[in-house]
């Protein structure tokens, strides 16, 4: 077996030494590196700004590795969102395909049956001018008013959903009293299973629904529209559907995005007129009742006899 000759032995020696060395100034800077206490502060300080900006061209690589393994996470995302895009751009084309048959559909059944509408079930658009709300009262300025029709009470919709109603006619402008405000109460009807609520603005983005009969019929999801009862706004608008609150209460998912409140569209809703007078409805109509066989006078004359009174309808 051979032996160590003194070089290797005092190398040996050496390398045991380095290392002895370098691991108690590893620890050594720990146990700096967690003492809390000022000095060692300025000293952690004083250290930092002599070795780390003398590092940056250790740091590069390193820099650069994080920034490729960045964009690489990027371009995958970027993938997922440009299929789940073109998944939904399919969609879209066919219910596009669908709503343009259901649509020739509807317009050969309503001239089969000669179905006249309601010209009065026109609307007017109208630009959002500002935002006037505050948070204790929430509308919009619109730039149509007076001159364009525009009456006190009307809805207004973005498109989708119901926004609110006129609360405000001017000459040129009008006020919008969006769902969302604390003196907006509407009533409303919950799809599918035709329970009446009234839509309670607490001036935040989730309107109350209160006053329901049967709150066990309603399910998160349901559809909420207009009911028209109070002839306040038309039936049948949409105006969101129903979510469950944490603590018990249902509130109301608003369809339309306020957000993002740029034209409304003012729907032209005229109430009805009341009929007083039944006309032919009930029937003519009848004649008084006539008497026939009586004197001018109603008196018989004296010597003869009384003459037999016959009610006649003629």
């Amino acid at each position: 077996m051979a032996r160590d000759t003194p070089y290797a032995t005092h190398a040996r020696t050496v390398r045991h030494l380095l290392l002895t060395v370098l691991v108690l100034c590893l620890a050594s800077l720990v146990l700096i590196w967690r003492i809390d206490n000022p000095r060692v502060e300025r000293i952690r300080t004083a250290v930092i700004d002599r070795v780390v900006p003398g590092m940056e061209w250790a740091m590069a690589p390193v820099t650069g590795l994080a920034r490729m393994a960045d964009g690489f996470q990027s371009y995958a995302r970027l993938y997922e969102q440009n299929q789940e895009l073109r998944r939904e751009v399919r969609q879209m084309r066919a219910w596009r395909e669908a709503a343009l048959q259901l649509e020739q559909e509807n317009a050969r059944l309503l001239d089969l049956n000669r179905v006249h509408l309601d010209p009065d079930l026109t609307f007017v658009t109208g630009m959002v001018l500002a935002d006037s709300g505050s948070p204790f009262h929430r509308s919009v300025l619109l730039n149509v008013g007076a001159r364009d029709g525009i009456l006190d009470g009307w809805v207004t919709m973005d498109g989708l959903g119901v926004v609110g109603r006129i609360s405000g006619v001017g000459g040129r402008t009008a006020r919008v009293l969006l769902l969302t405000d604390s003196s907006s109460r509407v009533p409303v009807t919950i799809q599918p299973s035709g329970q009446r609520a009234l839509l309670w603005g607490d001036n935040s983005i989730t309107p109350v629904l209160k006053f329901i009969e049967y709150p066990e019929y309603i399910n998160a999801g349901d559809r909420v529209v207009t009911s028209g009862n109070g002839s306040l706004f038309p039936a049948g608008l949409l105006v969101g559907h129903v979510v469950m609150t944490a603590d018990g209460r249902m509130r109301t998912d608003l369809a339309a995005d306020y957000a993002r409140l740029y034209f409304l569209r003012v729907m032209r809703s005229h109430p009805g007129t009341m009929i007083s007078d039944p006309g032919n409805l009930v029937g003519l109509p009848r004649p008084p009742l006539t008497r026939m066989g009586s004197s001018p006078e109603g008196s018989v004359p004296e010597g003869q006899a009384p003459e037999i009174e016959v009610l006649a309808d003629p």
